[in-house]
């Protein structure tokens, strides 16, 4: 196993190994994936599963009856993926190296389904800044305008996201998560602003568990300095973990700004709110990136039993 990686890689690795999950990869028979089945393999992390379907497996029976009934072809690679997922037959599902994120969403909800008391899917992505930090942006890859509501389940899902891949944090409080706007503290006024300060105190209502607060702008958020200046007592402000973005245009260009330009390490999409472990790629991805999104899929679902 590499010996060079960032402390957080390297201790997913480490728990990966110990117990490998059976991940399919959809993009087998692309060379960035068939190159990550060979390190996923040589290193132990998970077992790949080929996305194929098999009509003589009783198990599969249900899964593939829900793919035929939404119209959706089970021999397709995705459409494999989610009904071995829902069969039981691998662990969780990686696809989207080749495939639009709307292909991949499209079989996790129609076969997969959305998970018992969550309203609605979304995304995010787990973010390994070039200090170490990692940080949780939701949502980069689904929900294109969310409202209050919506976005108040984005921000839930997302902190649940970044607490199981990176959390807790060192100082045993709870996830620090910051809802993000061209406002802090009424800074400016607006119908977008009263959007995101809704769905702050609706996270807030609903999750004693974590650490809110909002309207923040992204300098607020994350710079000590700043958040002294502009949200001087604020529980997140200058130390956030999570960052929601009030809408998708925001959300997908952040996430690539701070990867391209940032040197940050970017995890995902990684679905939320499927009732099955599903996760998409950017078809820019490379072999790494999959090994990775792999190594994540497959300690999320260990996690779920």
């Amino acid at each position: 196993m590499s010996t060079d990686l960032p402390p957080l890689l390297a201790d997913w690795r480490r728990r990966a190994a110990a117990d490998p999950a059976r991940v399919v990869l959809a993009d087998l028979g692309d060379p960035r994936a068939d190159f990550a089945a060979i390190e996923l393999v040589d290193e132990g992390l998970v077992q790949p599963v080929h996305p194929i379907v098999d009509r003589g497996d009783d198990r599969q029976a249900e899964a593939i009856a829900r793919a035929d009934a939404a119209g959706l072809d089970p021999d397709d690679p995705v459409v494999a993926a989610t009904v071995l997922v829902r069969s039981g037959v691998a662990d969780a599902a990686v696809a989207g190296a080749s495939r639009s994120t709307a292909d991949v969403l499209r079989a996790g909800l129609k076969v997969l389904g959305v998970a018992p008391g969550v309203d609605l899917v979304s995304s995010s992505f787990l973010m390994l800044l070039a200090d170490g930090r990692a940080v949780a942006y939701g949502d980069c890859g689904v929900v294109p305008d969310p409202e209050a509501a919506q976005l108040a389940t984005i921000a839930a899902s997302t902190a649940d996201t970044w607490l199981g891949l990176a959390g807790p944090r060192p100082d045993g409080g709870p996830p620090r998560v910051a809802m993000l706007s061209f406002s802090t503290k009424g800074s400016a006024e607006h119908l977008r602003v009263d959007k995101v300060r809704e769905a702050a105190r609706l996270v807030a209502d609903a999750r004693s568990d974590l650490a809110v607060d909002g309207e923040l702008q992204f300098d607020a958020a994350m710079v000590p300095a700043v958040a002294a200046s502009k949200a001087p007592g604020s529980p997140v402000a200058g130390a956030a973990d999570v960052l929601v973005f009030p809408d998708l245009d925001s959300g997908n260009i952040a996430y690539k700004v701070t990867e391209r330009l940032g040197g940050a390490r970017a995890y995902g999409p990684l679905l939320q709110g499927l009732d099955g472990v599903l996760h998409d790629l950017s078809r820019g991805c490379s072999a790494a990136d999959i090994v990775d999104v792999a190594v994540i899929a497959g300690l999320q679902a260990r996690a779920v039993g």
